[in-house]
């Protein structure tokens, strides 16, 4: 299925000829419609515009997609002329790592579709490798997912301070080898979990392993083993920091998204006040135990 978007970059440059021209007229930065035009000519397998020619002019498999694509478009509109009511006919498509999609980022997202009728909110949460790849392939406009460091393309990146934990009344030393509370494989904190428990030349097994960050901390709660997760992620849970092992390096919250205008500008404005936020404050907690 063709993105309406990606068509009405690509109608936007053989109208004007110019890469530059078709933003303006738009709306969009310039690395916006070429990076919509590379997207959709990823998805077709072929070039559809000739970059060297002046003014910019489609090429063969181009001018074979450039009826289709007006059409597509001219029904697009149709249709919602036809509906009338805008209520969420713009999707904003958004994918979070999992531990980020918590009440108050839920909170966020219903106020600000609040008195937007036209913008429907899609919200996936997930494993931030996944969430990448799927982003970089088009899926999402914007991905919230944690890394060891951003990438050049971030448009906004907070450290998020990160800690060992045991259940609250753990009361004994820990046996030889450690039992391991770890996510899924996959799952960013579970490689790291492994390369620190090697580097203290201790024995280990996983003792529990799942893709839910409550079901992690339920089962740390009850005493399975320790784990590694972000200090925000533990506040108000019956958890304490494992002091052995204390914390590790901060791990970068980033933020990605295709567009920067419109209401996915503002929208990533309020998350990243959010996540800012989110990140000092387990800045200032890091050190006390939960």
């Amino acid at each position: 299925m063709f993105d309406p978007r990606l068509l009405r970059a690509f109608v936007g440059i053989l109208d004007t000829g110019s890469f530059t021209r078709a933003a303006e007229h738009l709306h969009l930065t310039q690395s916006t419609i070429s990076q919509q035009i590379a997207r959709l000519e990823a998805s077709v397998g072929h070039a559809l515009v000739d970059r060297d020619a002046r003014p910019i002019c489609a090429t063969a498999s181009g001018e074979r997609l450039q009826g289709y694509a007006r059409r597509i478009l001219t029904l697009q509109q149709e249709a919602q002329a036809a509906l009338g009511d805008p209520t969420g006919l713009t999707a904003i498509r958004i994918g979070l790592a999992e531990d980020i999609f918590d009440g108050s980022m839920a909170a966020l997202f219903r106020d600000f579709a609040r008195g937007r009728r036209e913008i429907r909110m899609d919200v996936t949460s997930g494993l931030s490798r996944d969430l990448t790849q799927r982003f970089r392939d088009g899926e999402f406009d914007i991905a919230v997912v944690k890394e060891p460091a951003p990438s050049a393309d971030v448009r906004a990146s907070f450290p998020e301070p990160m800690g060992w934990f045991e259940a609250l009344d753990a009361d004994h030393d820990w046996p030889d080898p450690m039992p391991l509370v770890v996510f899924s494989p996959g799952g960013l904190y579970r490689d790291q979990m492994f390369e620190r428990i090697e580097r203290e030349r201790r024995r280990w097994y996983v003792a529990f392993s799942s893709s839910s960050l409550p079901n992690i901390l339920v089962a740390v709660e009850a005493g399975f083993g320790i784990t590694l997760l972000p200090l925000a992620t533990t506040q108000g849970r019956r958890v304490r920091s494992y002091v052995p092992f204390g914390t590790e390096p901060a791990i970068a919250v980033s933020v990605y998204s295709w567009e920067q205008t419109g209401p996915v500008r503002e929208l990533l404005e309020w998350m990243s006040s959010a996540l800012e936020l989110r990140c000092h404050g387990s800045v200032s907690s890091a050190g006390v135990a939960s």
